[in-house]
């Protein structure tokens, strides 16, 4: 079965004009019967905080042997150095820069229970992680739903390449989950 682990909450700060200050994405642990995934690595900044988290649960970053990526900003990928013998999976669009990587092109199970789906919105490259866990259906969000209050207020992220697109996005997340991680917050339940 498998079991979502927060490592970092992300976090987001916005100037008065609403540009971005400060960005952090939350990173989340994904464990199965045989399979350590870590989806988004965060910033630098969060760095400390990652290697703590994991230490505390007894994994090594060696062990991690997938990394997803919901896009490709840096505030979601810095820390990617840390996973050297992770596969790392990215969506195809704008993201060049991982030539590593294996670029997914359509709606992909990556182990059972555990689908990569496209949300673009936000970027062109976005997808985010479906999840059915031991306790729920989870979705990663990415920045597909950057923070609860998009979802509460059915909003796309301030920063997006097509809003109708991010909308979409939002609505086939919310179809699924019973618990969103956003891409710079806690989880939330989807009612209540």
């Amino acid at each position: 079965m498998n079991h979502l682990t927060i490592l970092v909450i992300g976090s987001l700060f916005r100037g008065k004009d609403g540009s971005v200050l400060e960005a952090h994405s939350t990173s989340t642990l994904i464990r199965t019967d045989d399979r350590i995934i870590v989806v988004d690595t965060s910033s630098h900044k969060f760095n400390p905080a990652l290697k703590m988290s994991l230490r505390q649960i007894g994994i090594r970053t060696n062990d991690v042997d997938t990394v997803v990526l919901t896009h490709s900003h840096h505030d979601h990928v810095e820390n990617i150095d840390m996973f050297p013998n992770a596969k790392v999976m990215i969506h195809a669009g704008d993201n060049d820069f991982f030539r590593e990587a294996e670029v997914i092109e359509k709606d992909t199970f990556i182990a059972k229970g555990i689908e990569l789906r496209y949300t673009p919105g936000h970027s062109w490259d976005s997808m985010s992680v479906f999840v059915d866990g031991y306790d729920g259906k989870y979705v990663i969000a990415g920045d597909a739903i950057p923070l609860e209050d998009n979802f509460r207020k059915n909003v796309p992220p301030m920063i997006h390449v097509c809003r109708d697109a991010a909308i979409k996005s939002i609505k086939t997340i919310s179809n699924y989950a019973n618990v969103i991680v956003p891409g710079h917050g806690a989880p939330f339940k989807t009612k209540g």
